[in-house]
């Protein structure tokens, strides 16, 4: 019989031991809250850390794309891609293309959205990756910007029962009746009782024990 194939642990670098890597792609994300919209930038560089030269660059992509999303219905209402480091003088054709974002909901149906404009020869392969990976970081910059206010003392947490429903059916957690929409219905808000939240018995058990832990409704 032939030997198993290796596993991950046996293969993956020890800790600290410093090898680099025969490719590297580093993704970066930041939501920036303005008023009514949330600016969204997120950059994309692929780099051979090997390279001298003699077969090519060392940086191979450093791209940039950057979105306006009003906050109200979660709708780009600006975008625009920008291109430093790419293979090809033509690359940068594609750039303005990105500018049909606008219109899009990041809310449903942003995927899909991004596939049909964007997808294989309609677009730039990286700049829809960076487009598809967005929509979400905005739905995570909704719940920091909420937990941002609360902890700054300028009001009471505003995601309350019912307050979560752009996170309907985002992942396993969140289902209509999974066990995100239980610990809301219970009274569980982020923040409460340690990160990562309990599990849906243990927010009861411990929402029943000292109800004054969820604030007020």
């Amino acid at each position: 019989m032939p030997e198993p194939p290796p596993s991950l642990a046996a293969l993956r670098p020890a800790a600290g031991s410093g090898e680099d890597p025969v490719h590297r792609r580093t993704i970066s994300m930041e939501v920036y809250p303005r008023g009514e919209y949330f600016a969204v930038v997120g950059t994309l560089h692929d780099q051979r850390p090997w390279a001298g030269g003699a077969y090519g660059p060392r940086d191979l992509h450093f791209m940039e794309l950057g979105l306006v999303v009003r906050r109200a219905d979660m709708t780009i209402v600006d975008a625009a891609a920008d291109m430093t480091t790419y293979p090809h003088a033509e690359c940068t054709d594609i750039q303005a293309s990105f500018h049909d974002l606008v219109g899009v909901s990041v809310a449903r149906g942003y995927t899909n959205a991004v596939q049909e404009r964007f997808g294989r020869q309609r677009g730039c392969s990286h700049l829809e990756f960076l487009a598809r990976a967005l929509g979400p970081v905005v739905v995570q910059g909704v719940t920091s910007s909420a937990a941002w206010e609360v902890e700054k003392g300028d009001g009471e947490h505003p995601l309350r029962e019912g307050g979560f429903a752009f996170l309907a059916n985002t992942c396993h957690v969140w289902t209509e009746d999974g066990p995100g929409a239980e610990k809301i219905a219970l009274g569980w808000r982020p923040g409460l009782l340690g990160y990562p939240a309990p599990p849906v018995a243990e927010v009861r058990r411990r929402l029943a024990e000292a109800p004054e832990a969820a604030g007020p409704a």
